[in-house]
């Protein structure tokens, strides 16, 4: 089973995430009582009300909580909030799962705060972050996890929309995303966006609670069945779009995976052999997944040669740098792409070949259990017929027959 969480469109706040894991079938009343007994730990805070309804957003029905609070303070230590959520996390009985998720998406917030402010996490104040609603957020999200048993499973993120534009809070008027955003977000491999609308769509603690739950960022739907969509709204009104995160719980298809990659093309003009062959070496070395190299004609009749490159959305600057101090190249084109995989393990295979011993790595397509074909390491095949003195040819053939019978494949 997969759980997606779509921020798309609306972004995240900590009140949607909660509202669409009630609205997906988590325990109203379970989480309702697990954030009063916060209360207890976070003095001059009061619950006066606490409840979901159910509303429609723009054409869709979504889940809202209900929360009035009041508050004799306006700013608190980060460390604070920290310890309230810690005892609370202890005093309800959270699983390990979740005490380790509300713990460190608290410490994301610090973290990031005190990075902002080259302060040291025991001395960071909050402000906008202070009130009792970022613990609701925290420990009602955590038991609605629990509850649902999400932590066992595999959770994917879409990329987030943060919004853009100005605005105004405690230390005065800045660009969206915040800071604090781009810090929770930084190293992640989330990708942002900023979105249809100038204001803020994501908050820091719906960005800290997702950087903690999210396994992986898919730049499109993997292959999934359906089981069941949730649906939670945030308190503003959006013209032209539903202010609504969505959730989809489904079991994904072992047929294929499905990921994205970047494309990187530019086509090279006047440029040896030797030069092309270290700059895929290079390349490859620096992140890529595969590297081709075609013979083209262009503008003119001049030949050229089309250099294409796979990789990850995390490689993309370290590639491009490299195509660039390589090979001279003015321009290079970028593009993403859905990819589909077929799922695939590596193990290790001990094999004898001409009486001597060796471990080669071994890549295997499955199919309920049963090995549909397999592929030999090149690089532990090279390895075994350097050994040897006989052809890679030989060699691969070898191993192949071995691995077979091992297996007990035909």
């Amino acid at each position: 089973m997969v759980l997606i969480i779509d921020p798309q469109v609306a972004g995240i706040s900590g009140d949607m995430l909660l509202s669409a894991l009630i609205n997906i079938g988590a325990n109203k009343s379970k989480i309702i009582d697990g954030i009063h007994t916060s209360e207890n730990y976070l003095s001059g805070s009061k619950i006066q009300k606490i409840d979901f309804d159910k509303i429609v957003n723009h054409g869709i029905e979504a889940t809202q909580l209900l929360l009035d609070i009041k508050e004799n303070t306006h700013e608190r230590k980060g460390t604070d909030i920290q310890e309230c959520i810690l005892l609370t996390s202890d005093k309800i009985g959270l699983s390990e799962q979740a005490k380790v998720f509300a713990k460190e998406s608290i410490r994301s917030l610090i973290k990031a705060e005190s990075k902002i402010h080259g302060e040291p996490m025991e001395s960071v104040h909050f402000h906008e972050a202070s009130s009792i609603d970022t613990v609701v957020d925290i420990i009602g999200t955590a038991v609605a996890l629990d509850d649902l048993n999400f932590f066992s499973e595999e959770i994917i993120t879409m990329p987030v929309a943060v919004g853009g534009g100005m605005f105004t809070f405690s230390h005065g008027t800045v660009s969206n995303p915040a800071s604090a955003i781009l810090e929770i977000f930084r190293n992640s491999n989330i990708i942002i966006s900023g979105g249809q609308i100038k204001e803020e769509l994501t908050t820091p603690t719906g960005a800290s609670l997702l950087v903690n739950l999210a396994d992986s960022c898919a730049e499109f739907y993997p292959a999934i069945r359906v089981k069941s969509i949730g649906y939670g709204t945030g308190k503003k009104n959006f013209d032209g779009f539903p202010n609504v995160l969505k959730i989809v719980k489904a079991d994904k298809t072992e047929q294929f995976q499905q990921d994205a990659v970047q494309i990187l093309e530019t086509n090279l003009d006047d440029i040896s052999g030797e030069v092309l062959g270290h700059m895929i070496d290079k390349i490859i070395i620096n992140g890529a997944k595969d590297v081709t190299v075609t013979p083209a004609i262009t503008k003119k009749g001049r030949p050229t040669n089309l250099v294409s490159v796979i990789c990850d959305s995390s490689s993309v600057n370290t590639v491009l740098n490299t195509l660039i101090s390589e090979t001279g190249t003015l321009g290079i084109r970028i593009r993403s792409s859905a990819r589909f995989v077929v799922p695939r393990v590596t193990i290790s295979v001990p094999v004898i070949i001409h009486g001597k011993s060796f471990t080669v790595k071994c890549k295997m397509v499955k199919n309920q259990d049963i090995v549909q074909h397999f592929k030999v390491e090149a690089s532990d095949v090279k390895l075994i017929a350097d050994s040897l003195s006989i052809s890679f040819k030989d060699a691969n053939e070898f191993i192949r027959t071995e691995i077979k019978q091992k297996l007990s494949l035909k």
